[in-house]
């Protein structure tokens, strides 16, 4: 029967403990880890999130209804102890932070009793996902969960410290409003008030923090919630949450700047690790066509090289059709692999194809010199040297080739570049390796709607310098925008903001709205920027991606409190749930099935 805490207050943490408070008397509360009971003599493990205890109920130490009463408790029940700190009497626990001491108890009192839990409560846990996600409360209990969620809030914690000393303002910014259609799909919500109307759930906060600049707040941050209603992959989550902040009077340079500060201190504190500054920047165009990627991981090598000139003349009709059809052949070099069976070989053919590569041209380099080639027959031997002299073929490499137009042979060499260095075991996931991505396109052409859509949002500033390319060749205009990558993730991203009417008019018109259409989706803002608005920017991390890299682990989930999971539901809330009829009636909304 659970007892109460009356009269007790608990002095310390379980793992606050250590030698130095031998022989004090000390209360501590927790979970029972485990219970070991040798007969007169048992052992309790007690949990909290800060770690683990040893309690030790004995014979001629511990009172003998003590040890009948410890000798009951099982796995969860919540317990708290009184007792004397001693120097542990069995042989030290290495494992343990408190695997020096132990506490004599002279006081047990059950708080809570639990049933057998669903799955043991252990570090690096066995159990499948879907359980866990569904008793999440008891999950949350794991260890190795809980640091992750004390790393979260420190790594908050300390960037809310940091902003704050650099003159930013927290300010909170609505969650209730108007829907745009630019960009992903909103979480609607239907008005009771203003029947057959709807407010949508923020994508971002984008232009509240871009109104607050023009109300003259200078410097805005927020640790903002955020809803995409996205068809989810592994790593996307419905909601999720930003660091977000918004800067005036400021460049490229001065974003950078701050940013790299915060890195720098979030990860010494958090990690003790050395950010070197400055960040390593590199512009688009280059991370394209070194790595296949805008968010390049730059913890290897095996970089992207371009043949086109050298097989341009070849007999190799699929590298001759794809570079007259305005498309280049690149390929990659994976060292020491020459010797790959060739049914791995085609394994990564088809995980090429999954990427648009209509297939995947290769050259096995032998440890004896000769060349094993999928193409041999359409090539002389002298073309096939040059090729591999042109790749830095050494014996024992195997080189890959992928021909078509650019985008496709981007996206096919830089995901096998990646999967190539998880099957060779180069990624290291305790070397953080950061790079500044800028000037990216600031449009890129949609076949689906037939127009040009604006690769960050519409709000993003031309480079001053191709301006007067955006009527002629809109595709060519760089935008003063910027990500930072961590080891081939974009944790965020930001740029600087259009401020001139007639620029951001401009802009409007070549993603063809008509003024009509402007006005009735962003005519708040653009009234704003009559009033006289500062020349601003911003950047927004996001934080789940960026705690997820810092903990070392693969999934967003095992840093949210609560996950959903891929197809956006919640297994613990079941979320989302039908409604009843009379909620649907004040609406005024009618499920169609």
């Amino acid at each position: 029967m659970a007892e109460s805490m009356q009269g007790l207050k608990r002095t310390h943490r379980c793992a606050e403990l250590s030698v130095a408070n031998t022989g004090e008397t000390v209360t501590i509360m927790g979970w029972v880890q485990k219970n070991r009971n040798k007969g007169g003599l048992v052992f309790v493990d007690v949990r909290d999130r800060s770690g683990i205890i040893q309690a030790v109920f004995e014979e001629g130490k511990t009172d003998a209804e003590l040890i009948e009463k410890a000798a009951r408790l099982r796995a969860e029940f919540v317990v708290a102890i009184v007792g004397r700190v001693e120097k542990r009497s069995g042989a030290v626990n290495q494992n343990l932070a408190t695997g020096e001491i132990e506490i004599i108890p002279e006081q047990l009192r059950i708080l809570s009793e639990s049933e057998t839990p669903p799955f043991p409560i252990e570090e690096n846990s066995k159990t499948k996902e879907e359980v866990r996600l569904k008793y999440r409360y008891l999950d949350l209990r794991r260890p190795d969960l809980q640091r992750n969620m004390m790393m979260r809030s420190q790594v908050a914690t300390l960037t809310r410290q940091f902003l704050a000393e650099e003159g930013f303002l927290e300010i909170e910014t609505p969650v209730l409003i108007g829907s745009t259609p630019e960009g992903a799909r909103d979480y609607l919500v239907p008005s009771r008030i203003h029947q057959g109307h709807f407010y949508a759930l923020p994508q971002s906060p984008q232009l509240f923090k871009q109104l607050l600049m023009c109300s003259g707040y200078d410097r805005y941050f927020q640790i903002a919630r955020c809803f995409r209603d996205e068809d989810l992959r592994a790593d996307r989550q419905p909601e999720f949450t930003q660091i977000d902040m918004e800067l005036s009077f400021v460049d490229v340079d001065d974003v950078i700047d701050v940013n790299e500060r915060l890195l720098a201190k979030i990860f010494k504190e958090v990690l003790g690790v050395e950010v070197q500054l400055p960040i390593p920047r590199m512009t688009w165009r280059e991370a394209m066509d070194r790595y296949g990627s805008d968010k390049p991981d730059i913890r290897f090598g095996m970089e992207l090289c371009d043949v086109t000139e050298v097989v341009k003349d070849c007999g190799f009709a699929v590298f001759k059709g794809a570079i007259e059809n305005g498309g280049s052949v690149r390929g990659i070099n994976a060292k020491g692999q020459g010797s790959m069976p060739r049914k791995k070989i085609d394994k990564l053919v088809s995980f090429a194809k999954d990427y648009g590569a209509k297939g995947l041209a290769y050259i096995a380099v032998q440890e004896d010199g000769t060349a094993k080639s999928s193409f041999a027959k359409f090539m002389t031997e002298e073309e096939t040297a040059a090729l591999i002299q042109a790749m830095d073929g050494e014996n024992g490499d195997l080189l890959l080739f992928a021909a078509d137009q650019n985008k496709v042979v981007w996206d096919v060499l830089g995901a096998l570049r990646l999967e190539l260095a998880r099957q060779m075991e180069l990624l290291d996931k305790n070397d953080y390796r950061f790079l500044w991505v800028t000037e990216f396109p600031l449009l890129e052409w949609s076949e689906e709607q037939n127009r040009y859509t604006a690769m960050h949002h519409p709000f993003t500033m031309p480079m001053e310098e191709d301006l007067e390319l955006i009527d002629s060749e809109p595709g060519k205009v760089r935008a003063k925008a910027y990500d930072i990558v961590l080891n081939g993730n974009e944790i965020g991203g930001g740029s600087v903001r259009i401020f001139n009417p007639e620029i951001q008019n401009k802009m409007f018109e070549v993603l063809g709205f008509t003024p009509e259409q402007a006005k009735e989706q962003f005519g708040f803002l653009l009234t704003a920027f009559k009033y006289g608005v500062p020349p601003h920017a911003g950047l927004a991390y996001g934080l789940d991606r960026l705690v997820m890299l810092m903990a070392k682990e693969d999934s967003i989930r095992d840093v949210i409190a609560f996950p959903k999971v891929k197809d956006a539901s919640d297994l613990m809330t079941e979320a989302p749930t039908p409604v009843d009829q009379k909620q649907l009636d004040e609406l005024g909304l009618k499920i169609i099935e």
